[in-house]
């Protein structure tokens, strides 16, 4: 199934309450999970993501957990599970199964833990028989998944021992490494991060009340359709100037691409202004979620860039980077790129064949980040709409509230 979407026909003036940021309700369920006290969790995030993470915790008698797409779930739920007692499956998706782990497998391995691969060496699904670790000092490539090390990190108290963690070569997604330390540290956990070295200490967690706040990532997509859209403005509900998150970084990043950011009392306002840069060039180490959204913009709006620091974007839902490139190929616009970067001249303008049809890969955000291109288009189809679910649930509606209009076929 399809969704065509048409672009409103007119100047937008709203507000938008954004989704609870699943990378903040992901952490906060395991930490959850591991405290003795349960505490109550507020603004949980209703993405799929989570609501996959919550079903499987909210059960551990179960055999078998499929987690589906959900590569948080298994990174965090292959550690929690290495020191839960029982013997427990852990698989998932076809695209999840072709997501390597042994990395993470052969830490908690080497820390005591008995995994086993049951099909593929190195991928899900995995035999899990949770028991006791012994803590003694890791070493971890930076360039991996962050997740790997956020999961290391959060059941490091529940270990014999003080923990650790050294970090080697460049560090990618940096800050959800800190929103973690963060959560941990406000749940009562001793946990320092000097250079390279993370030191945990062995603790409890301590059991408090947690608000989490609105999802930076999902906001971006309406800093996208600002930008694209004259004389507009719409204030997002929910969202902290001092957040946890990476991506928060957006109001910098939009400054210079068409919209202006002033915080309220209840989010921030974000306003369509006329100047724009010549030439955009960002390194997306610390915030690679948003590298789609800012391409498709930048394209949007005829700007050339260079867009750097994407080393892990081939091992998200889908390769992100050859997804780009391939999606604009069939509108009219050749990317360059190699393993880390994506260059564009901004010699091309977009040309949407009729009846053009944009694959999302199984990835929700090519589908998040690609919708807003109607507005130059004046229409778009999207392949496997439901996709957004993964995050952004209420994508679609919202869409619609402020003039957009969506049609499955």
């Amino acid at each position: 199934m399809n969704l065509k979407i048409t672009s409103p026909n007119k100047e937008i003036k709203s507000f938008m309450s954004l989704p609870a940021s699943k990378s903040i309700s992901n952490r906060a369920l395991i930490i959850k999970a591991l405290c003795e006290k349960k505490f109550k969790i507020k603004n949980l995030s209703e993405s799929n993501d989570t609501k996959v993470l919550t079903l499987a915790l909210k059960d551990l008698s179960k055999q078998s957990f499929n987690i589906g797409a959900a590569g948080t779930a298994m990174r965090f739920l292959t550690a929690f599970f290495a020191i839960t007692p029982g013997e427990r499956i852990l698989t998932g998706s076809e695209r999840m199964k072709k997501r390597p782990i042994f990395e993470l497998v052969n830490i908690l391995n080497d820390l005591g833990a008995n995994i086993e691969y049951a099909e593929k060496e190195g991928f899900p699904p995995l035999t899990i028989n949770g028991q006791n670790l012994t803590s003694k000092p890791v070493k971890i490539k930076g360039n991996i998944s962050s997740q790997y090390i956020s999961a290391l990190l959060m059941i490091a108290p529940h270990l014999n021992k003080k923990f650790e963690l050294e970090i080697e070569g460049k560090i990618l997604s940096k800050d959800y490494i800190w929103m973690t330390i963060h959560l941990m540290r406000e749940f009562g956990i001793n946990i320092e991060w000097n250079q390279n070295k993370i030191l945990v200490e062995k603790g409890t967690y301590q059991h408090k009340e947690l608000i989490v706040e609105g999802d930076w990532s999902s906001a971006s997509y309406w800093f996208e359709i600002i930008s694209l859209c004259n004389d507009s403005m719409i204030e997002l509900t929910g969202l902290k100037k001092n957040s946890l998150q990476g991506d928060s970084v957006l109001p910098k990043l939009f400054k210079d691409i068409g919209v202006n950011s002033a915080f309220t009392n209840f989010g921030v306002r974000i306003k369509n202004v006329a100047t724009s840069c010549k030439f955009f060039e960002y390194d997306f180490t610390d915030c690679p979620d948003l590298a789609q959204t800012i391409a498709v913009t930048l394209v949007a709006k005829n700007i050339p860039f260079k867009l750097t620091g994407l080393d892990n974007l081939s091992i998200k839902e889908t390769d992100r980077i050859k997804a780009l490139v391939t999606e604009f190929e069939k509108l009219g616009i050749h990317l360059n790129s190699n393993k880390t970067a994506i260059f564009w001249d901004g010699d091309e303008s977009v040309k949407a064949p009729e009846n053009h049809i944009v694959k999302t890969y199984e990835d929700h955000r090519m589908a998040l980040a690609f919708a807003p291109l109607s507005i130059i288009t004046k229409e778009l189809e999207i392949e496997n709409p439901d996709v957004v679910a993964k995050s952004y649930p209420d994508y679609w509606k919202n869409l619609e509230r402020v003039g957009f209009k969506t049609r499955y076929k």
